[in-house]
């Protein structure tokens, strides 16, 4: 029985999204440019394959992944800003390593590249894939098939779960303009859904532990809500909250077993200072509204 193998499972899953999303809700990019996207970054991701191993022995089909990622959650009207993000979200991975341990999700980094550099010309929108129940159906039966196989089902429940939590209670408890019905109406954006059972998953930067995993997902949802009690319900702080948590599992999940445990606790402090930073300015921009429409 030929077994087929995880990394081109996800990516059928999101191509699925993204065909139903061109058809069925309000994905923008026109399928030359999907197309044009998906080339460079297999051409790119191959081509950093050549340089460091070389050789090419595989096809990549996880930089597919990464760019049908970022297409699902990003929108601007400046294709090369695709090419540049994406290209840099895959980059990181070959260069940013500690023992085959990524410290970012690609699709993140490549977001969040995208508000620090292009903050006007590229945004972050929940919307492209509408709110339709079936549509969130089919997310969660092609989700779960690979969560179950990857050993990654724990993350999403804890992160459900404790968002609920902690959003009443640090959040609806202490504002009485937001109603919990808010709260879990943003559970209907398909977008949302994405990113909880795709982009929060990553076994490349995720602990496979169940108990380390019921952590990463409660302290997820902790940063996410902390950052909207103090500074108000924006849709970066999904991906801010993911890209200030992810460098710091491999010093958890490494620590006993590093060869190199001080270059692992220098090389952490370096990439967290910069996330800060990076994080911090894109906090202190005017927050924008995107909305999606037919």
């Amino acid at each position: 029985m030929i077994r087929v193998p995880l990394q081109l499972q996800q990516a059928a899953g999101l191509f699925a999204l993204l065909v139903l999303a061109k058809y069925t809700a309000y994905f923008h990019l026109p399928w030359s440019n999907v197309a044009c996207i998906l080339f460079f970054a297999a051409a790119f991701e191959h081509l950093c394959l050549f340089a460091i191993r070389k050789k090419l022995d595989f096809f990549s089909f996880s930089s597919l992944s990464t760019a049908m990622g970022v297409m699902l959650m990003m929108a601007t009207s400046q294709l090369w800003i695709y090419f540049v993000v994406i290209g840099f979200g895959l980059l990181q991975k070959h260069i940013l390593v500690f023992e085959k341990r990524h410290f970012f999700n690609p699709s993140n980094f490549a977001l969040l590249f995208g508000l620090f550099f292009f903050y006007d010309d590229a945004h972050l929108v929940l919307g492209q894939l509408g709110d339709a129940l079936w549509f969130v159906t089919v997310v969660v039966v092609l989700a779960v098939v690979v969560l179950i196989r990857a050993n990654r089902w724990v993350i999403p429940l804890a992160f459900v779960g404790s968002y609920l939590f902690l959003q009443y209670l640090l959040v609806v408890q202490h504002d009485p303009v937001v109603v919990f019905e808010e709260i879990q109406h943003r559970f209907y954006s398909v977008s949302f859904v994405v990113f909880t059972l795709f982009m929060l998953t990553d076994p490349r930067t995720t602990p496979s532990g169940d108990q380390q995993q019921f952590l990463f997902g409660f302290v997820l949802a902790l940063i996410a809500v902390c950052l909207d009690r103090y500074f108000g319900f924006r849709v970066q702080h999904l991906f801010i909250a993911l890209f200030v948590l992810s460098p710091l599992v491999p010093l958890v999940t490494n620590w006993r077993t590093a060869k190199e445990q001080k270059k692992l606790l220098l090389l952490t402090s370096m990439i967290m200072a910069v996330v800060l930073s990076v994080s911090v300015f894109i906090e202190s921009r005017a927050p924008y509204y995107f909305e999606m429409n037919g």
